[in-house]
């Protein structure tokens, strides 16, 4: 995603944050920590998240800690929209997107405690029609399968079904997971997806009897008092205190509309408060039970979803982030693992169109803290989540704000570099092979549909037949190669357009890639193969 999404964002965003190498750490890169660490003030979370919201641009964040058993603080920060002075309060509601991931895991881990399912059991038992392009995946896959990312599918894959917001219902979705190509073997590879939670949300339903949110609202949210929590953007559209989404365009925070995605709510659904979300790390740091001694779902269950299931790979920090590197990543049931200063953590990001969030929990020390936002920025959350970590677990002050600041900076002047080479370098003088009419027509992909390029207004305009939003102008690059222009600005994700011709001239298939390293990857244009569609 863009500058608002710099750490390979989305739902991959606090993974990219935090799964780094544990080598030693370079002196010069001891010497950067260090420095930072001696010019760091002492933790102070109002001046501290202030801070974040002037350095990152940012409009609002509510925070949620609880620390032994207690809620420590749920404050909001900022305002809910830009223009409008109504402030953040611990009651505002934000999308928490992926973070919902762990809401259908221990919604499942219900199922299995009653005996209705068990974690091991094929996804076939369930949900007899469920099929993936493989058959041996189709029959091989577990329940448990679903939730740890190791299917086989690539990152991302076919998230275009629901992202942005898509006119395909649920079941669409899974009926058409059986086009998605599979870019590894089954077990073999940690790549993260969507679509399998989606799937995991609809065997809740069917065990259930309900619908995944009638389910989660029934059997976690009021169990557990989050009585401000919603399942749906409409109801949180309704709600007295909610969040704008804001997104960059052209460099600066703008609002947008919300994002609504009921076809994906297994992977997406929630929507909640700092209020309501310190009620939900209590009951996880507190292995399922609630304060009336009751468990919302077993202990056993609880330590499974904190259990190792998919290791992920360490890549190398940046030397100024070298401090925050793990011994071990992976991923659990709904969590991402991963250590910090000699503690275990349970964590996950999320993100949404306008919303970012991170949820972290330190079992050891039963800490738990939520960060949302209502903008499309990584390096705030993470900027803040190392400050408050460190000071619950006796750390040293570091300035977080002000690394993060910098490597931010960084990343986006490397990657404005990257495609100011690439345009320096590509033929400008080139022409279509075509005349730019005979690239008009409907192209369909095996699992995604039809898009159409037609002429409109003097100019071609790209637009995808389930997806309103994604509509574009396009630009030639060179040779046959363009780029579409999307007319939501805020989704920073231009793609380039190639078409392939066969001996004839005709048209063989056309490709599409992101042009920007940081558009997220949800936007997976790349696993597209169009062919045009052959006029009757």
């Amino acid at each position: 995603m863009l500058l608002k999404k710099p750490l390979a964002t989305l739902l991959m965003l606090a993974f990219a944050a935090s799964a780094v190498v544990c080598a030693p750490a370079s002196a010069a890169a001891e010497g950067t920590v260090a420095a930072a660490a001696a010019k760091a003030p002492a933790f102070d979370l109002d001046r501290d998240v202030n801070l974040a919201l002037k350095t990152f641009d940012v409009p609002g964040i509510a925070i949620a800690i609880v620390k032994d058993g207690k809620v420590v603080a749920t404050k909001g920060f900022g305002v809910r929209q830009l223009g409008n002075p109504a402030p953040v309060t611990d009651k505002t509601l934000f999308e928490i997107a992926s973070n919902s991931k762990a809401f259908t895991a221990a919604g499942l881990a219900q199922l299995v405690d009653e005996g209705k399912l068990g974690w091991d059991d094929p996804v076939t038992k369930h949900l007899p029609s469920f099929q993936m392009a493989d058959a041996y995946v189709t029959h091989t896959m577990t329940v448990r399968d679903l939730l740890v990312h190791r299917s086989g599918l690539g990152l991302g894959a076919g998230d275009l079904l629901w992202w942005p917001t898509t006119t395909f219902s649920t079941d669409e979705i899974i009926d058409r997971l059986r086009h998605v190509k599979l870019a590894t073997s089954f077990r073999n590879n940690y790549a993260y997806d969507n679509l399998l939670y989606i799937v995991a949300g609809k065997i809740i339903a069917q065990k259930s009897g309900k619908s995944w949110e009638e389910a989660t609202r029934e059997r976690i949210l009021a169990p557990l008092g989050m009585n401000g929590t919603t399942t749906n953007v409409d109801q949180m559209l309704k709600a007295a205190d909610y969040s704008a989404p804001h997104s960059k365009i052209n460099g600066k925070a703008a609002v947008v509309k919300p994002m609504p995605v009921q076809n994906a709510v297994g992977a997406i659904g929630i929507q909640t408060n700092a209020e309501d979300i310190a009620k939900w790390m209590q009951v996880l740091l507190n292995e399922g039970q609630l304060e009336n001694g009751k468990q919302l779902f077993s202990a056993k269950q609880a330590r499974e979803m904190w259990t190792q299931q998919t290791p992920i790979k360490i890549s190398e920090p940046k030397p100024a982030l070298a401090a925050t590197k793990p011994n071990f990543s992976a991923y659990g049931l709904g969590f991402q693992l991963r250590d910090y200063r000699g503690r275990k953590i349970a964590m996950h990001g999320g993100a949404l169109q306008g919303f970012y969030s991170r949820i972290v929990m330190v079992p050891e020390e039963k800490l738990g803290v939520a960060i949302f936002t209502n903008a499309e920025n990584g390096p705030a959350m993470t900027a803040l989540q190392w400050r408050i970590l460190d000071n619950y677990m006796g750390a040293a002050p570091t300035d977080w704000i002000k690394v993060y600041a910098e490597q931010e900076a960084e990343m986006h002047k490397e990657e404005l570099a990257r495609q100011g080479k690439l345009t320096a370098a590509r033929a400008a003088a080139s022409r279509p092979s075509l005349p730019l009419a005979s690239y008009n027509g409907d192209y369909n992909d095996a699992w995604y549909g039809t898009v159409s390029i037609r002429q409109e207004g003097g100019k071609q305009r790209m637009s995808f037949s389930r997806t309103p939003d994604l509509s574009g102008t396009l630009e030639h690059f060179q040779h046959d190669t363009f780029i579409v222009r999307w007319h939501e600005r805020n989704f920073n994700a231009d793609a380039y357009v190639t078409f392939a011709l066969n001996p004839d001239g005709s048209i063989d298939h056309m490709k599409m890639a992101p042009v920007s390293s940081e558009t997220d990857f949800s936007y997976d244009f790349a696993d597209l193969s169009f062919t045009p569609v052959k006029k009757p």
